[in-house]
């Protein structure tokens, strides 16, 4: 192949999809280590907070140049994502916390974005309502505390420590036969909302953080970037206001589920080999891995447990000696052509989504009024 064919060469379709910042500065870091043949630590530009409380992580991700952006392959601006994968277990209890802790993260999110606490603002659940993976943003709306009207026809029975808030579902092109933005951007302008809080169902690299983070952003949104039907952007410079977006990963595509398949199997025989080589494989020598009682907490990959090149090569040949994206490269080709590139959700996202829509809506209803907190959020919400 000559090199003006390479420079031409569409390599789009091979590319990972994931809405996720932080996903998206991890594969900035792998792709300058694979150039720079070393470790790389940091993106000039990408500035990285983070700290963990009762099981839940929080990973703020300042990216802070142009330069870094297009490195990253995210716009210019402020993401803040909290990682809980305890939430697949249900635990009433640690919803709660979560939810607390997203409030609070959101209050001081809007504070750092310069959204006073009288701010008007426009609440909009993007997705299709008819399709359970994508209706994460109108099942958001639909439990979220709207006083809007109430200011308008009765301020004299509004109480202090509420602002203004309207809501709304614009539906799909599918459905509406309209942009989304068009329809989103008629209303701001008839309303004339201070600011946008926009709630998406998002795509992520990997598996573990589906239905287990949470993302929000200052840099605005493009409804369906996930699942590759990108429409018009809802930010500042498209509204003329400022655009929270908000988000949780709801759907992975094939290629990644395969992807992770092949590590997380090399990671299990790499362990299988170590404990053996070691004489602690107590585990096996207690029980078959498949015998349990009751509910277990499921475990954590650990990559570390990959064997090296060479084991790699000894497990699976020339496979696993792939880097990611060359492995991803071949599963696409592989899976392509057969019309199994598809975009997969958990058969349990009925629940997920009904779960994440209330603790996002009692989140973000806190964080929106300052009378409202989590002892009092469920006596204003249905």
């Amino acid at each position: 192949m000559t090199g003006k064919e390479q420079k031409h060469l569409d390599l789009s379709p091979y590319q990972i999809r994931t809405d996720l910042a932080v996903e998206a500065h991890q594969i900035a870091l792998e792709k300058q280590a694979q150039q720079k043949k070393g470790e790389i630590d940091a993106i000039d530009g990408v500035r990285i907070d983070e700290f963990e409380e009762d099981d839940i992580k929080v990973i703020k991700v300042h990216i802070e140049t142009e330069k870094a952006a297009g490195q990253v392959g995210k716009q210019k601006g402020r993401y803040l994502t909290i990682e809980a994968k305890r939430l697949r277990q249900k635990d009433s209890d640690f919803q709660d916390k979560v939810t607390t802790l997203m409030a609070k993260q959101f209050y001081q999110f809007l504070a750092e974005a310069g959204i006073e606490s009288n701010a008007k603002c426009l609440v909009v659940g993007l997705g299709n309502w008819n399709i359970t993976p994508d209706a994460l943003g109108p099942i958001v709306v639909e439990h979220m505390i709207v006083t809007s009207h109430l200011f308008k026809l009765q301020p004299e029975q509004v109480e202090a420590g509420f602002r203004p808030v309207s809501a709304l579902t614009p539906g799909v092109m599918g459905l509406t036969g309209m942009e989304t933005s068009d329809i989103i951007r008629g209303v701001v302008n008839q309303t004339k909302p201070d600011f946008v809080i926009a709630i998406d169902a998002l795509a992520a690299r990997s598996i573990e953080r589906l239905n287990t983070t949470i993302q929000m952003s200052d840099t605005g949104i493009h409804p369906g970037s996930g699942v590759g039907n990108k429409r018009e952007g809802l930010n500042r410079e498209t509204l003329g206001i400022p655009v929270i977006a908000v988000g949780v990963p709801t759907v992975v595509d094939a290629t990644s589920i395969v992807s992770d398949a092949i590590d997380f199997l090399l990671g299990h025989l790499g362990k299988e080999m170590r404990d053996q080589k070691e004489g602690t494989n107590a585990r096996r020598a207690l029980a078959p891995g498949s015998m349990g009682f009751g509910f277990q907490k499921p475990e954590e990959f650990d990559p570390s447990a990959i064997p090296d090149e060479e084991g790699r090569r000894a497990l699976l040949g020339l496979v696993g000696t792939l880097e990611d994206q060359e492995k991803r490269q071949l599963i696409y080709e592989v899976l392509k052509p057969l019309g199994h590139h598809l975009i997969v959700t958990p058969k349990e996202v009925d629940e997920f989504i009904e779960d994440m829509g209330n603790m996002l809506a009692n989140a973000l209803s806190a964080a929106l009024h300052e009378k409202i907190d989590m002892s009092n959020v469920s006596a204003y919400t249905h």
